[in-house]
């Protein structure tokens, strides 16, 4: 058994105290902010420990059987609000009908799986009725920001040759401009129905909700003639477990408790590149 350590920022000696507690084979370090802790004897009360005393040191800890390479995988997958992104649009757009605050306790109650998906965006969405579109451009140019790591771990994998899939239960005003602008493969999202420059408070077609992010990765494998299991998906929502479910590495993104519980990996601290430090 494996474990890779990573952090940031001036983080070495608190990587080399963590490290020591698994007394170790051998360590193999992976750049100034992370290591790989090779032939550690695993047990429940090892990881409790090691687990409390990562927290504590802001390091994020993840086992692995063993080494594996990228180029075992065939495709990325990822959610777009508070994964491949900082925020998350339905909210920002509110903030400029002044709706904020009501639109993201939906939000956050739809994210840790306490409403439905599909009936918390219908509601959040009718509450933007009668705002110019022109709004979306503004949260795009203003406020859209990149999760930290995104454009490096972006880069690798497609230089391994990965293909990428943006699924989103957001809209499609920004996951087209994401493909574009970063080189995806494949997007899927919602459209907000704009009609004379406003948007009517409606969703067209069906909503992208848990279940159908989980078909969409489906069917982008088959598409690509792969399995799931040679999928990574990314995400940071209750609405990302099903498709987080079948994929043959699973990364929790500074996500819920629901999520960091069920994933593969779980990064509370470093960015989305900290994946590239478990492949040799």
């Amino acid at each position: 058994m494996n474990l890779v350590l990573q952090g940031q920022d001036n983080c070495s000696p608190r990587l080399e105290r963590i490290a020591a507690l698994t007394a170790p084979q051998s360590i193999t370090r992976l750049g100034g902010c992370a290591l790989r802790c090779e032939g550690i004897t695993w047990s429940p009360g090892l990881r409790q420990t090691i687990e409390v005393a990562a927290q504590a040191a802001q390091l994020d800890a993840t086992y692995m059987m063993g080494t594996q390479r990228l180029q075992d995988y065939r495709l990325v997958a990822m959610d777009m609000d508070s994964t491949l992104i900082t925020i998350e649009c339905i909210d920002e757009i509110a903030d400029m009908q002044g709706l904020k605050p009501q639109v993201a306790a939906i939000t956050e109650a739809a994210m840790r799986g306490e409403l439905d998906f599909a009936e918390s965006l219908r509601r959040r969405v009718a509450l933007l009725k009668g705002l110019d579109a022109a709004a979306l451009e503004r949260v795009y140019d203003e406020r859209l920001r990149l999760s930290p790591g995104a454009t490096r771990m972006l880069k690798a994998v497609q230089a391994a040759g990965l293909k990428t899939l943006l699924v989103s239960g957001g809209f499609t005003y920004f996951t087209d401009r994401l493909k574009t602008r970063l080189g995806l493969d494949f997007t899927r999202a919602n459209v907000l129905e704009i009609v004379d420059g406003k948007l009517t408070g409606n969703v067209v077609g069906d909503i992208v909700d848990a279940e159908a992010k989980r078909a969409t990765v489906e069917h982008v494998c088959a598409t690509l003639g792969i399995t799931p299991q040679e999928a990574i998906v990314m995400g940071d929502g209750a609405n990302d477990l099903q498709m987080m479910g079948i994929a043959g590495m699973s990364v929790a993104f500074r996500a819920k408790p629901v999520v960091r519980e069920q994933a593969t990996v779980a990064f509370n601290f470093v960015g989305l590149d900290g994946i590239l430090n478990l492949f040799e």
